[in-house]
């Protein structure tokens, strides 16, 4: 039996523009996302996580006035620049999904301009002054913004662990493709009651 460690939840992208079907990616992944039930156990995974005493940060992809740090080098963030009244921090999509707004509430919740959720944002900072060097990732969606960040906090010097069971793609083949990629390149890809048990939660 391992001693728990102190580790973060870093739960990415649970806000309306990618999870419901009123967002905007919400034709791409709103249908395999309600149908994998990932909302649900990642909700359940959070409160759990909370109690066993790890930190919880969310973040949001938000275009603030004047672009922020939006860079328009890829099409997935052409698009977005395109249609960046969305993704304004006030705006109804940006917002944290209501399954889990009252998680966030008492979470830190860090808005960026970037595919990674430690790229552009304080988060890695936050981290680190807390003395926390392990991290549990959660998100939506597993082949882009959950496995940029896993591989980014992996070559910050961090211990990532992706939850298999917390995370949903567009696509089933493209899903477990991207975790058999997050195996290699990260600490491991635990299911949910593993990454508890990693956590001390009894």
């Amino acid at each position: 039996m391992t001693s728990p460690i102190r580790g973060a939840v870093l739960a990415l992208h649970w806000q309306v523009n990618v999870i419901k079907p009123e967002g905007f990616f919400g034709t791409m992944l709103s249908e395999p996302v309600a149908r994998s039930g990932v909302v649900q156990r990642a909700a359940r995974f959070h409160a759990a996580a909370r109690q066993a005493g790890a930190e919880l940060v969310f973040t949001r992809f938000t275009v603030p006035e004047g672009e922020g740090q939006l860079v328009r080098n890829t099409g997935f963030m052409r698009a977005v620049a395109d249609a960046q009244e969305s993704f304004r921090p006030a705006a109804p999509g940006a917002q944290i999904i209501p399954e889990m707004a009252e998680l966030a509430a008492a979470a830190h919740v860090a808005d960026n301009q970037k595919l990674s959720g430690l790229a552009g944002n304080d988060v890695p900072h936050w981290l680190i002054s807390r003395g926390i060097t392990t991290v549990f990732i959660t998100g939506v969606a597993t082949n882009l913004t959950v496995e940029q960040t896993a591989r980014h906090g992996t070559d910050l010097g961090f211990t990532v662990y992706v939850v298999s069971d917390c995370v949903a793609a567009a696509d089933e083949a493209v899903h477990r493709a991207s975790l058999a990629n997050i195996e290699l390149a990260t600490a491991g890809t635990p299911a949910a009651a593993d990454a508890l048990a990693r956590l001390g939660h009894e």
